[in-house]
């Protein structure tokens, strides 16, 4: 699906890092570091048949010993995510948390072209791997809501992503070994699957 300038015109919520810090592997840095632009969300771009699309743009950096990341969320309800990779690298690290357990946990390595789907349940972060600018979009249910809290209160996702490969977010009792799952080679022609039960 191609994407115009003009599609993206709209001015982005930003996520500094301030609004991200508490969620970071390398603390050390994050109390020194000044509050830089972390990635751009251009939020409804766009709504078909109950669904929202929006670009998330991330930039290459790196935020201490730590790729760069979205803050992560959960969705409320039943909701699932649609993502596809229109330019770069991403990662996508998928858990499902219960109390203070992972029960289960995965990433997706996709390029352009590639997607990859978030079930329901679940919590996901995005991760910018490369030196090369990550633009990523997504389709949702228009009434779907980004949950943050409990990640926040866990200080990130169960892994983090750094220079010298993951590291496990001691903040949670269990976590299960990370696996690694295929993207998707093409989008589904029906997203009605990604509405809200």
């Amino acid at each position: 699906m191609g994407i115009k300038l003009i599609d993206i015109m709209k001015k982005p919520d930003i996520r500094f890092l301030n609004d991200a810090k508490n969620v970071l592997y390398d603390q050390k840095w994050a109390k020194k570091a000044p509050n830089l632009e972390l990635y751009y969300m251009y939020r409804g771009i766009k709504e078909k048949n109950g669904l929202r699309y929006d670009i998330t743009i991330i930039p290459p950096k790196m935020l201490g010993e730590e790729f760069i990341k979205t803050k992560g969320h959960e969705h409320c309800r039943k909701y699932q995510e649609l993502y596809t990779v229109l330019q770069g690298k991403a990662i996508y690290l998928i858990q499902k948390l219960k109390n203070d357990s992972i029960q289960d946990v995965f990433a997706v390595k996709a390029k352009k072209g590639e997607s990859v789907i978030i079930p329901s349940g679940y919590g996901h972060i995005t991760i910018n791997p490369s030196n090369k600018e990550l633009k990523t979009a997504n389709w949702t249910d228009k009434k779907c809501k980004g949950i943050y809290e409990r990640l926040e209160k866990k200080q990130g996702a169960c892994y983090f992503y750094t220079k010298i490969g993951w590291i496990k977010n001691k903040n949670y009792k269990k976590i299960p070994a990370l696996r690694f799952e295929k993207s998707l080679k093409s989008i589904p022609e029906d997203l009605n699957f990604l509405k809200g039960q």
